[in-house]
């Protein structure tokens, strides 16, 4: 008998081995020739294990998490202090080639992530660098070393908006919330047809663009596709048409809205002060001529050419700080005074291209404050940039004029379409 109890517990056990569940409550009330239990499975709860935890394609359940921003003046390395990274590894950091990763070109307030072990000596799993909203780098720390160049999936998404202003453009694009990108196209297609400093309450507008998307967020705009603007109670339309030197935007009769320079050599912004022979100059303390256009912007903001040409001088002088000047052509020259610093590249006998960045706003030479000094000549004449008569682009041509009129026809059916808002709000706004 005890022989016999001692095989079922054995049976028992290989069956347990295999998978299976039996459970003996009293050994001798039971024979291996016994009808098999009946368990009732519906009481059974089987539980899923959970998802892992995922970040930049990589599972980061057990690791601690640290995000961060790179800060003025720190070097790739200084990223990993306070973190053990594999000896091998860094050495190995120095000899990445500059087509892999260029490590000169970490920039302040870029994002950065890093996962680390959570063990005394912090250990760095990996570093992931964030060049863009869309462009990151991994770097995997262990006896070795690999860099990964990954992108963010994107999506093109098409929108909408139209608003109604109240006060001011700026207040209205702050309470759109749409981009500088957006803006400054924006403005730049209207800039010779619309003082965009001097709108008018009740002036409107409408848009339809497509922009990158990811996760939800803006991070570039793809083309604008259609505008009407509402100034003064006259209406225009803004239409984008190819001819054979690529897209351009014409008005309603086929006539181009682009022109030789661009009008505003920033981002759009506040207009500090104007073209004025007899303004009182706020740091010399004396009425003095000022023969340009100041924008005010940030320190750091780009400073793009207004137009194709060739540099001059680019140079810091005086009161003038640092500045580069431009020849466009055998009857216009720009310049543009108090960078903070002149662009990369940027020296005289170099030619640029319209909306190339040749430098950043500053206050350098006579300035009491980070603003662009924007000057223009004519025929060798200091005039005021945002009043030269410019001539245009070239229209519609007559054997494309039918081709045209039907994206023409469309395009505005669809702004039609388009209601304003009516909310009685400071800024009415309405976007889809």
């Amino acid at each position: 008998m005890k022989f016999f109890k001692k095989s079922l517990v054995f049976v028992g056990a290989i069956l347990v081995g295999f998978g299976g569940l039996i459970i003996f409550d009293n050994v001798s009330q039971y024979s291996a020739y016994e009808e098999e239990i009946e368990v009732d499975t519906t009481s059974i709860k089987f539980v899923a294990p959970p998802n892992p935890t995922m970040l930049f394609g990589m599972v980061v359940d057990g690791l601690n998490v640290n995000n961060a921003e790179v800060k003025r003046n720190q070097r790739f390395s200084d990223l990993l202090d306070g973190y053990y990274v594999d000896g091998k590894a860094m050495r190995l950091l120095a000899t990445v080639p500059r087509n892999v990763f260029d490590f000169r070109k970490v920039a302040a307030h870029k994002k950065y992530t890093i996962l680390a072990e959570p063990d005394s000596t912090n250990s760095a799993r990996a570093l992931i660098y964030e060049a863009s909203p869309i462009d990151y780098y991994v770097f995997h720390f262990s006896d070795t070393l690999i860099v990964e160049s990954c992108q963010r999936q994107t999506s093109i998404v098409e929108r909408s908006v139209a608003a109604e202003i109240k006060s001011n453009l700026s207040e209205t694009i702050e309470a759109m919330d749409i981009t500088p990108e957006l803006t400054n196209g924006f403005v730049d297609i209207f800039a010779w047809q619309v003082d965009f400093q001097r709108l008018q309450k009740g002036d409107k507008f409408k848009l339809i663009y497509t922009e990158r998307q990811v996760e939800g967020r803006t991070v570039g705009i793809e083309s604008i596709d259609a505008i009407y603007f509402e100034h003064f109670g006259a209406g225009l339309y803004a239409f984008p048409f190819e001819q054979s030197e690529g897209v351009d935007y014409f008005d309603e009769n086929g006539k181009s809205l682009r022109k030789a320079l661009l009008k505003y050599p920033i981002e759009f912004t506040r207009i500090s002060s104007r073209f004025n022979p007899h303004r009182f100059h706020p740091v010399a303390k004396v009425f003095r001529a000022h023969n340009g256009t100041d924008f005010a912007a940030p320190t750091g903001t780009p400073i793009r050419s207004a137009g194709d040409g060739i540099v001059l001088e680019a140079q810091y002088k005086g009161g003038n700080g640092n500045y580069v000047k431009i020849r466009h052509n055998g009857t216009y020259t720009t310049q543009y005074l108090h960078m903070s610093k002149i662009g990369n590249g940027v020296r005289p006998g170099v030619r640029v291209r319209q909306g190339q960045t040749i430098g950043f706003v500053g206050s350098t030479g006579l300035a009491n404050g980070p603003h662009l000094c924007y000057r223009f000549w004519k025929n060798g004449v200091q005039v005021d940039a945002l009043k030269v008569q410019l001539p245009a682009a070239e229209p519609v041509r007559d054997n494309e004029r039918a081709a045209f009129e039907a994206v023409k026809e469309k395009l505005a059916k669809r702004l039609d379409a388009i209601e304003f808002p009516n909310a009685p709000t400071e800024v009415a706004v309405a976007s889809n």
